[in-house]
């Protein structure tokens, strides 16, 4: 469906709420092996986050013929969460069965020139057929996976969320590594660039879905007095080079900026009440400042400190087991937070405590919440037991 239109890895035992798997991609037949491990003949749906290091359209070739008649939807990664905490160069799998869920998937095939109105006119359909195919489940959310290097996230999340109604969004926004040269969606069995996957979720598995960081906004704030919105450049802050400033502010070397000082110093923007943060990527060699998510001329950023990164983890996912544990969370964490942990020699705690809630999913170049396209958090949803109906 074309939104565009009008209308040694472990899986999860037994009846699982969702099944799954992890493999090395290098390993041989890596997509039978996932397939023995998550498939018993009555998967809805499959999501794969696959390495960069593997030839993403031979995985879905392989997918093809290791899941025949089953619908594979995905992306490439930044890096991968699996049963093991944080991975990289494996193809993580997630099974979605029948009896737990109904799920529509679309494509925005085109995110440069796209017709919203008939987008958000397909999703408002699509929402009322599943609710007409399994009214007596009650809950809903939807999950987006989009090109991460698009630079179109912020457009699509806001022109989505007029077809959301209160079925709440969360999402990540595909990787490359720490190359940024490719990122891919999967649908159909096909890979696609300048393109993002919708998935419509109707399930009777209660659910919370979430975002969270770990920054405290600063009382340190700058002003963007240059900037050119479409590429998410800054030229100039406080009306100097952007660079230089952001290092003055900081008390470094300008030309000691790397990805460890933007994850440990980030900056949010205040919206709604609420702060988001609005990563950096990069210096440009003429010394501006290339951000992950929108930017604009006039925007006052805030200098954020972090909290210690295990400990705001666990807090989080004690919140979220609050009521009862849950079953699994699918969850997009942003590649800055993985590099963070790296740099602050605390992403083995991270993996001890994913791996203690069951999380899978995967390291992004952005995430979704909702109307938001956000950076250095993590978005997903908690996933329940699910009740008898």
């Amino acid at each position: 469906m074309d939104l565009t239109q009008g209308p040694e890895p472990e899986a999860q035992a037994g009846r699982a709420v969702l099944r799954t798997a992890s493999v090395r991609h290098d390993v041989p037949e890596s997509l039978r092996v996932l397939a023995d491990r998550i498939d018993d003949g009555d998967l809805e749906l499959v999501i794969l986050f696959v390495s960069p290091e593997a030839d993403a359209r031979q995985v879905l070739k392989d997918a093809a013929e290791a899941l025949p008649g089953i619908r594979v939807v995905g992306c490439t990664t930044a890096g991968e969460i699996s049963a093991e905490g944080y991975t990289e160069g494996e193809i993580v799998a997630i099974g979605f069965p029948k009896e737990n869920f109904r799920i529509e998937t679309g494509i925005i095939a085109k995110l440069s020139d796209y017709d919203v109105q008939s987008m958000v006119d397909r999703m408002i359909q699509t929402r009322n057929d599943l609710a007409a195919s399994r009214p007596d489940w009650r809950y809903e959310f939807n999950f987006l996976l989009v090109d991460g290097l698009s630079t179109l996230e912020d457009k699509l999340a806001s022109d989505l969320a007029m077809g959301l109604g209160p079925v709440q969004m969360f999402g990540g926004s595909a990787g490359d590594g720490e190359t940024f040269q490719k990122t891919l969606v999967f649908h159909e069995g096909q890979a696609h660039s300048d393109a993002a996957v919708l998935m419509q979720v109707r399930t009777r598995c209660p659910i919370q879905v979430f975002k969270t960081d770990h920054l405290i906004p600063s009382e340190q704030r700058m002003v963007v007095t240059g900037a050119d919105p479409v590429r998410r450049t800054v030229h100039e802050i406080n009306a100097e080079p952007a660079a230089r400033e952001y290092a003055r502010i900081l008390g470094k070397d300008p030309e000691q900026l790397t990805t460890f000082t933007f994850a440990a110093h980030p900056v949010v923007v205040r919206i709604g009440g609420q702060h988001h943060v609005r990563s950096i990527q990069r210096v440009a060699e003429n010394g501006d400042l290339v951000f992950f998510s929108a930017i604009d001329e006039g925007l006052v950023l805030t200098l954020a400190h972090t909290r210690d990164m295990p400990e705001h983890l666990g807090e989080e996912m004690a919140r979220l087991s609050r009521d009862g544990a849950p079953a699994v969370i699918l969850g997009c964490d942003c590649l800055l937070r993985r590099l963070e942990a790296q740099e602050n020699q605390v992403i083995n705690k991270l993996s001890e405590i994913l791996r203690a809630n069951k999380v899978v999913g995967f390291s992004t170049y952005g995430e979704q919440f909702n109307s938001m396209h956000v950076n250095q958090t993590l978005t997903g949803v908690a996933i329940y037991p699910p009740e008898e109906v």
